[in-house]
């Protein structure tokens, strides 16, 4: 079992920035790619960013140029700096990350974007 616990939301106003962070414990050594997503009330949850072993990132194009994803101690922690926030950012993000044996999702930290 992977265990993720995510951190560091909270309330922000519009062009403001917060820093989630994720920590893995347990099985991690198979970890491939980790990720973050987010979901609003009434919507699917989407992908946000997305990193693996060797580097490679990918955004959504919502948030690119905004946010910025990272990982180290071999994905013991992941991170996404979010900049320039804005109220339609605001949802509940979830760590994710990919094993051989499965997928893995933590609790999810609330982060809302209003004045």
């Amino acid at each position: 079992q992977v265990h993720l616990v995510e951190s560091g939301g909270g309330l922000v106003q519009p062009g403001g920035s917060l820093r989630l962070s994720c920590a893995a414990s347990g099985s991690i050594f198979s970890i491939n790619a980790m990720g973050w997503y987010r979901q609003a009330p009434g919507k699917e949850r989407e992908l946000v960013a997305r990193i693996i072993p060797g580097g490679s990132t990918n955004y959504a194009d919502s948030v690119k140029g905004r946010f910025t994803i990272s990982r180290v101690n071999a994905g013991k922690m992941l991170y996404l700096q979010m900049n320039s926030l804005k109220p339609e950012d605001t949802a509940v993000y979830y760590c994710n990350a990919g094993t051989v044996r499965g997928v893995y999702w933590g609790q999810g930290t609330q982060v809302t974007v209003s004045s």
